[in-house]
């Protein structure tokens, strides 16, 4: 595993993952971080996925001069790979909607940003209020790992062996659920996705603000009408741009069976 050490960062961080080509959700988020130095703000990865916007969103975090942690999605598209590699079941909804987003982001996104893409780390360390902290995408052992509020303990612990060094906090992304979860001393805290709303019926996405006394989740506001139509405009009609709209992801399979709605 590839990681950076960002040393000691001092006053509130912003944290957030999944952008997932959503502009008009970045955009929003951006509002938000403009109140934060640049170094304090952290990407969890996915920068590009489900929507239709993915050139913009890296020109847009890029400009910003954010710290990202590589997704699978950009270690997919840096190599030229044709698949999202997010670990979807063969056959189901969302690997036959991933047929029609990635290869419309793969198209989108050129040389220079796929090589920027190479240059970003697998995991970020950092220390932040007396407590050593790293940044994954999924997890330590696999970038696309998935890691639920209710995933057996065992996971957990297998993921923390896999960092190779103590640690008091792991803060990832990819799963989509924001949460925070006491494992063998260690919090583990999933920052949630901007770029898509959480499966909770609401419009709005997550993001996370990790101050002194620990993480915060707050709630994102953002045109998604707006990012739904934009959507729609370029051909992306499988089942994300309503989700964007209803809070609803288009299905549940990739759920454990104890999160899904029905």
């Amino acid at each position: 595993m590839n990681t950076q050490d960002l040393g000691q960062l001092e006053g509130d961080l912003l944290i957030f993952g999944g952008p997932y080509s959503n502009l008009q959700a970045l955009q929003a988020f951006d509002r938000i971080a403009a109140d934060y130095p640049a170094s304090n703000v952290i990407c969890t990865g996915d920068l590009v996925a489900y929507c239709a916007d993915p050139a913009a969103c890296v020109a847009l975090i890029r400009a910003r001069g954010w710290t990202v942690v590589a997704g699978n999605c950009e270690r997919q598209l840096q190599s030229g790979a044709d698949t999202c590699g997010c670990g979807f079941d063969e056959g189901s909804v969302c690997d036959r909607l991933s047929r029609d987003w990635f290869p419309y982001a793969k198209a989108r996104i050129g040389q220079g940003d796929r090589a920027w893409m190479a240059t970003l780390p697998d995991g970020l360390f950092f220390e932040h209020a007396g407590r050593r902290h790293i940044v994954l995408h999924g997890g330590a052992s696999d970038v696309a790992a998935y890691l639920w509020p209710t995933s057996p303990l065992a996971a957990f612990e297998a993921e923390l062996a896999a960092i190779g060094e103590p640690v008091d906090v792991v803060i990832c992304g990819h799963s989509g659920l924001a949460f925070v979860r006491q494992v063998a001393g260690v919090t583990w805290v999933n920052a949630g996705v901007i770029g898509m709303p959480p499966h909770d019926g609401r419009a709005q996405t997550r993001y996370c603000v990790l101050s002194s006394d620990g993480p915060r989740f707050e709630r994102l506001t953002y045109d998604a009408n707006a990012a739904a139509v934009a959507m729609q405009a370029v051909g992306l009609t499988g089942g994300y741009d309503q989700s964007l709209i209803t809070g609803i992801w288009p299905s549940e399979s990739i759920l454990p069976a104890e999160l899904r709605r029905t």
